[in-house]
């Protein structure tokens, strides 16, 4: 019996979801590790290449937009990271008290801030920048170091402080 080339070369529905699934445990995998180097006993964060790659694994899959924060002590220790606001696909109301209060809380001395463009554009947009300003201004008032702002979407994240937009 003699099958035609097109029917082995498209996956079935189930395949698909197989496909999807073990790339999913192998995502999952990913996080975990990085977690591991990242949050175990108080790592120092001196490699902003590794947050870069735990924030983009951990906010890629999210369908919406939504606003991470990774806080961190004096000599950059990561204590804890949140997501601290989820929106719509084009947009989420970050307030800036907020980020202050949760810096208070976790007694924090510096911290990173991140976000998805579900579109894939990492690009900032103008009020991305001006949230930017607002959160360093707001975090200065306590002491607060805003080591960097990162937009995650296709490709590299794009890093406010390594553009000297921070």
């Amino acid at each position: 019996m003699r099958t035609s080339l097109a029917l082995i070369d498209s996956p079935t529905p189930s395949r698909r979801r197989q496909a999807l699934s073990r790339e999913d445990r192998i995502i999952k995998q990913a996080i975990d590790i990085l977690e591991r180097r990242l949050f175990s006993d108080g790592p120092h964060l001196l490699d902003l290449e590794a947050a870069s790659d735990y924030l983009r694994l951990m906010l890629m899959p999210e369908p919406s937009e939504v606003f991470a924060v990774v806080f961190l002590t004096a000599k950059h220790q990561v204590i804890a990271c949140e997501t601290l606001f989820r929106g719509t696909i084009n947009g989420a109301t970050v307030h800036p008290r907020v980020v202050v209060q949760r810096a208070l809380a976790h007694n924090a001395a510096a911290l990173i801030v991140a976000h998805q463009h579900p579109s894939g554009c990492s690009d900032p947009s103008l009020s991305d920048e001006l949230l930017t300003k607002q959160l360093r201004t707001a975090l200065d008032c306590v002491d607060v170091r805003l080591l960097d702002h990162l937009i995650i979407g296709k490709g590299e994240p794009f890093s406010f402080a390594s553009t000297a937009l921070l």
